[in-house]
Protein backbone atom coordinates (compact mmCIF):
# COMPACT_ATOMS: atom_id res chain seq x y z
CA UNK A 1 0.00 0.00 0.00
CA UNK A 2 1.46 3.34 -0.87
CA UNK A 3 0.52 6.96 -0.33
CA UNK A 4 2.23 7.63 -4.01
CA UNK A 5 0.65 5.57 -6.83
CA UNK A 6 3.83 6.08 -8.96
CA UNK A 7 5.60 3.94 -6.55
CA UNK A 8 3.64 1.14 -7.26
CA UNK A 9 4.19 1.97 -11.00
CA UNK A 10 7.92 1.56 -10.69
CA UNK A 11 7.87 -1.79 -8.62
CA UNK A 12 5.66 -3.13 -11.04
CA UNK A 13 8.28 -1.88 -14.34
CA UNK A 14 10.84 -3.93 -12.13
CA UNK A 15 9.11 -6.77 -12.01
CA UNK A 16 8.54 -7.18 -8.50
CA UNK A 17 4.49 -7.27 -8.61
CA UNK A 18 1.89 -9.63 -10.09
CA UNK A 19 0.20 -6.40 -11.50
CA UNK A 20 -0.06 -2.67 -11.35
CA UNK A 21 -2.41 -3.71 -8.34
CA UNK A 22 -5.87 -1.37 -7.11
CA UNK A 23 -6.17 2.25 -6.54
CA UNK A 24 -8.08 2.04 -2.86
CA UNK A 25 -8.29 5.63 -2.42
CA UNK A 26 -7.74 9.49 -2.25
CA UNK A 27 -5.69 10.60 0.86
CA UNK A 28 -6.91 14.16 1.68
CA UNK A 29 -4.88 17.51 3.64
CA UNK A 30 -5.50 19.10 6.72
CA UNK A 31 -4.42 22.10 8.15
CA UNK A 32 -3.46 21.19 11.73
CA UNK A 33 -2.85 23.43 15.69
CA UNK A 34 -2.32 22.31 18.51
CA UNK A 35 -5.72 22.79 20.69
CA UNK A 36 -4.54 25.63 22.57
CA UNK A 37 -3.15 27.51 20.23
CA UNK A 38 -5.28 30.48 19.32
CA UNK A 39 -4.49 30.14 15.52
CA UNK A 40 -7.87 30.88 13.39
CA UNK A 41 -7.87 28.02 10.96
CA UNK A 42 -9.35 28.73 7.55
CA UNK A 43 -10.24 27.47 3.77
CA UNK A 44 -7.53 30.91 2.53
CA UNK A 45 -4.89 30.71 5.34
CA UNK A 46 -5.94 34.10 6.27
CA UNK A 47 -6.44 33.30 10.19
CA UNK A 48 -2.61 32.10 10.09
CA UNK A 49 -1.47 34.94 8.24
CA UNK A 50 -2.59 37.07 10.17
CA UNK A 51 -1.65 35.98 12.99
CA UNK A 52 2.07 34.96 11.77
CA UNK A 53 3.94 36.43 14.91
CA UNK A 54 2.63 33.50 17.32
CA UNK A 55 4.00 31.24 14.30
CA UNK A 56 7.52 29.86 14.98
CA UNK A 57 7.88 27.03 12.87
CA UNK A 58 5.38 25.61 10.15
CA UNK A 59 5.55 22.08 9.41
CA UNK A 60 4.90 19.62 6.40
CA UNK A 61 6.23 16.92 5.12
CA UNK A 62 9.15 16.58 3.24
CA UNK A 63 8.11 17.93 -0.88
CA UNK A 64 10.99 15.88 -2.30
CA UNK A 65 9.68 12.69 -1.37
CA UNK A 66 6.55 12.78 0.82
CA UNK A 67 3.15 12.82 -1.37
CA UNK A 68 1.22 14.26 1.21
CA UNK A 69 3.89 17.00 1.57
CA UNK A 70 3.91 17.60 -2.47
CA UNK A 71 0.13 18.32 -1.44
CA UNK A 72 1.13 20.57 1.13
CA UNK A 73 3.00 22.48 -1.18
CA UNK A 74 0.73 23.24 -3.65
CA UNK A 75 -1.88 24.25 -1.06
CA UNK A 76 0.81 26.56 0.15
CA UNK A 77 1.81 28.12 -3.57
CA UNK A 78 -2.29 28.12 -4.36
CA UNK A 79 -2.47 30.51 -1.26
CA UNK A 80 0.34 32.58 -2.39
CA UNK A 81 2.46 31.75 0.84
CA UNK A 82 5.14 29.59 -0.20
CA UNK A 83 8.02 31.88 -0.31
CA UNK A 84 6.18 33.67 2.94
CA UNK A 85 6.40 30.48 5.15
CA UNK A 86 9.90 29.36 3.93
CA UNK A 87 11.58 31.07 6.86
CA UNK A 88 9.50 29.06 9.59
CA UNK A 89 9.29 26.09 7.71
CA UNK A 90 10.22 22.27 9.00
CA UNK A 91 9.71 19.26 7.09
CA UNK A 92 9.46 15.89 8.34
CA UNK A 93 10.77 13.19 6.64
CA UNK A 94 7.17 11.86 6.61
CA UNK A 95 3.96 12.98 7.31
CA UNK A 96 3.94 11.09 10.97
CA UNK A 97 6.84 13.09 11.59
CA UNK A 98 5.35 16.31 10.32
CA UNK A 99 2.26 15.80 12.36
CA UNK A 100 4.30 14.72 15.82
CA UNK A 101 6.23 18.39 15.21
CA UNK A 102 2.83 19.92 16.12
CA UNK A 103 1.84 17.57 18.74
CA UNK A 104 4.99 17.74 20.67
CA UNK A 105 5.10 21.37 20.37
CA UNK A 106 8.03 21.51 17.78
CA UNK A 107 5.76 23.55 15.14
CA UNK A 108 2.35 25.29 16.12
CA UNK A 109 0.72 24.89 12.84
CA UNK A 110 1.22 22.79 9.79
CA UNK A 111 -0.26 20.42 7.13
CA UNK A 112 -0.81 16.51 7.90
CA UNK A 113 -2.83 13.80 6.81
CA UNK A 114 -6.43 14.17 6.76
CA UNK A 115 -6.61 10.15 8.38
CA UNK A 116 -3.68 11.12 11.08
CA UNK A 117 -5.70 14.17 12.26
CA UNK A 118 -8.67 11.69 13.04
CA UNK A 119 -6.84 9.54 15.02
CA UNK A 120 -8.54 9.57 18.42
CA UNK A 121 -4.74 10.14 19.98
CA UNK A 122 -4.29 13.83 18.14
CA UNK A 123 -8.34 14.06 18.77
CA UNK A 124 -7.08 15.85 22.66
CA UNK A 125 -4.16 17.35 21.44
CA UNK A 126 -5.17 19.24 18.42
CA UNK A 127 -7.78 20.67 16.37
CA UNK A 128 -8.06 20.65 12.48
CA UNK A 129 -9.36 22.23 9.23
CA UNK A 130 -10.24 19.59 6.04
CA UNK A 131 -8.80 21.66 2.93
CA UNK A 132 -10.31 21.54 -0.14
CA UNK A 133 -9.02 18.99 -2.69
CA UNK A 134 -8.82 22.36 -5.13
CA UNK A 135 -5.77 23.41 -3.41
CA UNK A 136 -3.65 20.14 -4.63
CA UNK A 137 -3.46 17.34 -7.17
CA UNK A 138 -5.19 14.01 -6.01
CA UNK A 139 -3.26 12.17 -3.81
CA UNK A 140 -4.04 8.57 -5.22
CA UNK A 141 -3.34 5.32 -2.95
CA UNK A 142 -2.68 1.96 -4.65
CA UNK A 143 -1.59 -1.08 -3.71
CA UNK A 144 -0.39 -4.18 -4.85
CA UNK A 145 0.55 -7.51 -4.38
CA UNK A 146 4.67 -9.00 -4.90
CA UNK A 147 4.98 -11.98 -6.54
CA UNK A 148 5.68 -13.61 -3.54
CA UNK A 149 2.77 -12.27 -1.54
CA UNK A 150 0.99 -15.00 0.71
CA UNK A 151 -2.77 -16.52 0.65
CA UNK A 152 -3.56 -14.36 3.35
CA UNK A 153 -2.48 -10.83 1.48
CA UNK A 154 -4.05 -11.91 -1.87
CA UNK A 155 -7.49 -12.40 0.62
CA UNK A 156 -6.70 -8.67 2.74
CA UNK A 157 -6.22 -7.52 -1.19
CA UNK A 158 -9.44 -8.04 -2.25
CA UNK A 159 -11.07 -7.22 0.99
CA UNK A 160 -9.53 -3.89 0.78
CA UNK A 161 -11.52 -3.80 -2.36
CA UNK A 162 -15.03 -4.62 -0.50
CA UNK A 163 -18.00 -2.44 0.08
CA UNK A 164 -17.58 -2.94 4.01
CA UNK A 165 -13.40 -1.80 3.37
CA UNK A 166 -14.49 1.52 1.65
CA UNK A 167 -16.65 2.57 4.52
CA UNK A 168 -13.59 1.78 7.23
CA UNK A 169 -11.50 3.62 5.09
CA UNK A 170 -13.93 6.61 4.74
CA UNK A 171 -14.39 7.26 8.62
CA UNK A 172 -10.50 7.60 8.66
CA UNK A 173 -10.66 10.52 6.20
CA UNK A 174 -9.72 8.54 2.52
CA UNK A 175 -12.13 9.03 -0.34
CA UNK A 176 -12.73 6.04 -1.82
CA UNK A 177 -12.93 5.11 -5.43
Amino acid sequence: MSADESLVYELHAQGLLRNTGALYGEGRIALIASAQSQLPLDENFSGVRTNWAQVNKFAIANPQHAPYGRAAKEALQKWGVWDFVQSKLILGENISQATQFITTGAAQVGITALSLALTGALAPSTRYLVLPNRLHSPLKQRMALTKNASEEAAQFFVWLQSPGSKLVLQKYGFATL
